[in-house]
């Protein structure tokens, strides 16, 4: 009977076995059939794409692009929010707390999307090899969380140093900074440097030395890459918080000596990006730390006060002769929960693809595509735009030799939300330094220790 039974079974147990093998082949066929009907111009008629989009000068202007991709796809597009990143960030996790996650499309950051989880569709399901193939391969890995491509790479970003040219070659400033500080006056190489020149050249309230990003990740994410440039580090390799070291102190008492001679604008922990992008143009800041987006802006005349007067050069160095290079990429994603996939993905693509990146580089933004890095710059020497040509260089240097993410896992912006308000309160002279710190690393502690780390 046994001999029998399993001569009966035996067939069964291999028709299982086909069809499960089959199947498996057949939704990978599924997924390159997908992977392959995903176009940026498809015929979408009748649907709806909505979209909650960062806003701000730099990030707007791409946006004008949208009514080409709807008169060529028949869709239509509605911008449901547009704010400033910190601000979106909030709006966002307001959603999903409440359920709402009912829109499209949505912009992104490598920094910002691991604490988001699986609301993001992975975009290595729908579009192809030869969709991927034109965008540099560092964007992309920067944009995968967990194996999956959630984000698609808009453009990079990383700081450097502008400042007015005007004030480093008046011979007067020369004179009596070499004669109070024993070394020739010139854009700083280092942040020491850096500090001593901005606070030489303040005139409050009618010009500024410096001034920096005060509130939020912002703040949070330049301590962390001084931090780094100075020889320190945020976590040990076991995660728990190591930036409460003389490394740490070191770092917060830069922001704080600059804030206590007034060489910073008073509102200076109120500021975000534009804030500061706005003060450098407005021709009150003498030294800036800020991304290549805003140099076409800078040397506008119709935009900037300081236009024809602009320098750089790259990132200054710590004390662990590291120069500072906080990175990561804007980006575009897809909610799981669209019902409108296709679409929101073609508007991606399109917003990403080659002329969209163009006219973004055009105006200092650094593309994702390796093409454009090639096709922008040689447009900038025919065109006889050194300054755009030079800024171009500059950056590119600067993404191959100083860049580096900040730990791309779920608990960064959160960390950075413990850590900003100790940073303020240190700045303020509401805390010692030490206590900041201490007290920051001991709510990094509990965060890090909640979230399973230890």
């Amino acid at each position: 009977m046994r001999k029998w039974m399993s001569l009966l079974v035996l067939p069964f147990l291999l028709l299982s076995f086909v069809f499960i093998f089959t199947a498996g082949k057949k939704d990978e066929a599924e997924v390159e059939r997908e992977a392959m009907e995903i176009a940026e111009f498809g015929d979408y008629s009748g649907f709806t794409v909505n979209c909650k989009l960062i806003g701000g000068a730099m990030y707007e202007p791409l946006y004008t692009r949208i009514p080409e991709w709807e008169e060529k796809t028949g869709a239509k597009v509605v911008i449901i929010s547009k704010k400033n990143h910190f601000d979106l960030d909030r709006e966002i996790k307001q959603d999903i707390a409440a359920g709402t996650l009912d829109w499209d499309v949505g912009s992104n950051h490598s920094s910002f999307a691991p604490q988001y989880g699986a609301i993001y569709v992975d975009m290595k399901r729908y579009l192809s090899a030869e969709n991927l193939a034109p965008f540099l391969g560092r964007a992309l890995d920067n944009c995968t969380v967990e194996g999956k491509l959630v984000q698609m790479p808009r453009h990079g970003d990383v700081s450097n140093l502008y400042y007015i040219k005007s004030v480093f070659e008046d011979e007067g400033n020369k004179r009596r900074f070499k004669a109070e500080y024993g070394y020739e006056f010139k854009p700083p190489e280092t942040y020491e440097q850096f500090k001593d020149m901005a606070i030489f050249l303040t005139d409050p309230p009618n010009f500024y030395g410096t001034q920096y990003v005060g509130k939020d990740e912002a703040i949070a994410g330049r301590f962390y890459e001084m931090l780094v440039a100075n020889g320190g580090k945020l976590f040990d390799d076991s995660w728990h918080p190591t930036f409460n070291s003389p490394e740490g102190v070191k770092t917060l008492n830069w922001f704080i000596e600059l804030y206590e001679a007034r060489a910073v604008p008073p509102g200076v922990l109120n500021y975000l990006w534009g804030d500061t992008g706005m003060g450098f143009a407005s021709g009150t800041i003498a030294l800036n730390m800020d991304w290549a987006g805003w140099g076409a802006f800078f040397n506008d005349p119709e935009n900037s006060k300081i236009a024809g007067d602009v320098g750089f050069v790259r990132a200054p160095k710590g004390d662990g002769g590291v120069r500072s290079g906080w990175s990561g990429w804007h980006s575009f994603s897809v909610t799981e929960k669209s019902k409108n996939k296709e679409a929101a993905l073609s508007l991606v693509l399109f917003m990403t693809n080659y002329e969209s990146q163009m006219e973004e580089a055009r105006t200092g933004l650094l593309p994702s595509r390796a093409q454009v890095w090639d096709d922008v710059s040689a447009e900038f020497i025919s065109a006889g735009n050194e300054f755009m040509a030079d800024v171009f260089k500059t950056w590119k240097m600067s993404m191959a030799e100083d860049t580096f993410t900040p730990p791309l896992i779920p608990e960064w912006v959160p960390f950075t939300n413990v850590l900003f308000p100790e940073l303020q309160a240190a700045i303020l002279g509401d805390k010692s330094v030490e206590k900041a710190l201490d007290d920051a690393a001991k709510a990094t502690e509990k965060l890090m220790s909640e979230a399973g780390y230890y």
